[in-house]
């Protein structure tokens, strides 16, 4: 879980107590405010206890299953934890994390001193390094396939095959044994999983559908914005006719040289990180009666969902990015938005949103401010519209290229000057767009 995730729901156990459980299998699911993730175990073993249901809320750091660890005469368990949890019993945790620590402390592993590693070891990985005597400075010489580049169980198992250890050794090792062969229990077939997810009914005709876990968020978080912030809205329209006809220009090469595409949003996402450095009382946030004026532009991009919910990926430090970065960021959020592969972190820390109600058609729009920032801008549908051009000749018709910008900013601490300011600043930045321009 990321630093900032304090805590999340138990959606679903995908294992049942007896159930056999193998190294980076999914234990159970939880979500977040708005994000879904599996959590893995680290180690082999069964499961022995679960301490959390469904709908639960975990806190970081509590223990959510024990796994059971199959050894030549120990008994040795390790834990499950979430790095977020629900409120149980004192006596209880105290109790579990008793009988963890006399497991821990009932083992018998070589001495090998980790700490002198700034790198992370699973409790598998270190047991079978103890086991066959793999030094830190060799594990830490390793190259990890696992997330953020740690040593799996299968790393260390081609270590270690590499070393020319047989295959039953191997075998051995990687559950926690010794030479002498321990049988597996037989794996118990998991129940099916059903989705968390109330079932539709049909009453005099009429289909009751109920919310989603997801729905049910945002129809409180949208509710709890309106009721906290006193919303107004700013509206300008933008020539953004330069924009388009450089974009229709350069977007080809751009993709062949980048491998990616070249859309509107990275555009407008650069236009507003320059607007916010220019007007930072926008990027900021309100506790109490107490302003925070935040360091870093974080900027969140509402994306539709395809089962029509929402969900909100954060552009860090936008202002730090060229148009090639902003392009990559943006295209990489939004395809892991779709497929529902953002990571927790990803969807926190915002200090300003845009969203894009132009991509369904709409003109123009009046969004909800995403708490607890104070402003969210809506970009409109481009559209070729006549307009007058003011030229040295006169002024003319012509055929162009027009949108319009819709600032929601909350007026309990910006006034309609400065969220006026704001959204101009954004168009004229749009309007002066240099067509010779290279990226």
């Amino acid at each position: 879980m990321g630093e900032s995730v304090a805590e999340a729901t138990l959606t679903t156990w995908l294992k049942e107590v007896g159930d056999v459980i193998e190294m980076d299998e999914a234990v159970f699911e939880i979500a977040t405010d708005k994000v879904d993730s599996e959590v893995p175990s680290e180690v082999d073993g069964v499961l022995v206890e679960k301490l959390f249901e469904i709908d639960d809320v975990i806190k970081v750091g509590q223990t959510v299953a024990i796994i059971e660890i199959n050894g030549a005469g120990d008994h040795t368990s390790e834990t499950v934890e979430l790095e977020a949890t629900a409120d149980v019993p004192v006596a209880q945790v105290k109790a579990v994390e008793k009988t963890v620590e006399i497991a821990k402390q009932d083992a018998s592993p070589a001495i090998i001193d980790f700490k002198e590693s700034d790198r992370f070891y699973s409790p598998l990985v270190k047991n079978i390094a103890k086991q066959e005597g793999i030094s830190v400075a060799e594990l830490d010489a390793i190259s990890g396939t696992g997330s953020e580049g740690r040593v799996t169980k299968n790393d260390i198992l081609e270590y270690i095959a590499d070393r020319k250890y047989a295959k039953d050794q191997v075998s051995n090792v990687a559950q926690g044994v010794s030479e002498t062969s321990v049988q597996k229990p037989t794996p118990v077939k998991s129940p099916e999983v059903k989705p968390n997810v109330g079932v539709a009914q049909t009453v005099n005709g009429d289909e009751h559908i109920p919310l989603t876990r997801m729905g049910k968020l945002i129809a409180h978080h949208m509710t709890a914005s309106l009721a906290t912030s006193a919303h107004v809205q700013s509206f300008v329209e933008v020539d953004v006719t330069k924009v388009v006809n450089w974009r229709n220009k350069v977007k080809d090469s751009f993709e062949k040289r980048e491998g990616e595409k070249l859309t509107f949003t990275p555009i407008f996402m650069e236009a507003v990180a320059l607007a916010l450095k220019k007007y930072p009382m926008i990027n900021i946030s309100l506790e109490g009666d107490t302003v925070i004026k935040k360091k870093n532009i974080n900027i969140g991009m509402a994306a539709a969902l395809p089962d029509g919910n929402l969900i909100v990926p954060v552009i860090k430090n936008a202002d730090q990015l060229n148009l090639v970065g902003m392009a990559k960021a943006v295209n990489d959020l939004a395809k892991r938005a779709r497929t529902n592969a953002l990571k927790p972190d990803e969807v926190k820390e915002g200090t300003y949103t845009v969203t894009n109600v132009g991509t369904f058609g709409s003109i123009f729009g009046t969004p909800i401010i995403n708490q607890p920032q104070v402003g969210i801008l809506a970009l409109g549908a481009i559209r070729k519209i006549p307009a007058v051009v003011e030229t040295k000749e006169g002024d003319f018709i012509a055929i162009r290229s027009k949108m319009y910008l819709s600032h929601s900013y909350d007026h309990r601490v910006v006034n309609g000057a400065l969220g006026g300011m704001f959204v101009k600043a954004v168009a004229d930045y749009l309007e002066a767009w240099d067509v010779n321009r290279e990226v």
